[in-house]
């Protein structure tokens, strides 16, 4: 699961059982930090998910600012409330991707405005799962 974590909402995605595509899923309205973070780990268990990768807001010299800091304090509390794996990805450009998708699409701007943040989160997840090293298949007997 990926979430692309703003101070509005959050946009949420998730990939395949194998981990090959992600698809966006929902955005959540942000009501506060315990309530946002319920809204997750329901989501966590309700897809059986094994990680979230959370979108990291980094400088374009990919130092860490201040929403970078609020995001590694949403981390730190995500991390307590689920029991699994919680870790940040560089989520620079990701925004603008999904705008320039939803437009090529010819998404209106009322529908752009709703799906903008899980499809963002969308191409955060999919950076994700293809930055991962590739597995060899496996081969047949001996």
């Amino acid at each position: 699961m990926a979430l692309d974590v703003g101070e509005a909402r959050v946009g949420v995605a998730i990939s395949d059982a194998l981990g090959f595509s992600a698809q966006p899923i929902a955005t959540i309205r942000r009501a506060g930090l315990a309530p946002d973070l319920t809204k997750v780990a329901d989501l966590v268990r309700e897809h059986d998910v094994a990680t979230i990768v959370v979108g990291l807001p980094l400088k374009l010299d990919g130092e860490a600012g201040p929403a970078a800091a609020s995001i590694l304090t949403f981390v730190e509390k995500l991390q307590r409330k689920v029991d699994i794996p919680v870790v940040t990805f560089d989520e620079r450009f990701s925004t603008v991707q999904a705008e320039r998708a939803l437009l090529e699409g010819n998404v209106s701007r009322r529908r752009r405005r709703d799906a903008i943040d899980k499809v963002a989160a969308a191409i955060i997840l999919q950076a994700y799962l293809d930055s991962r090293p590739q597995t060899a298949p496996l081969e047949d007997g001996p």
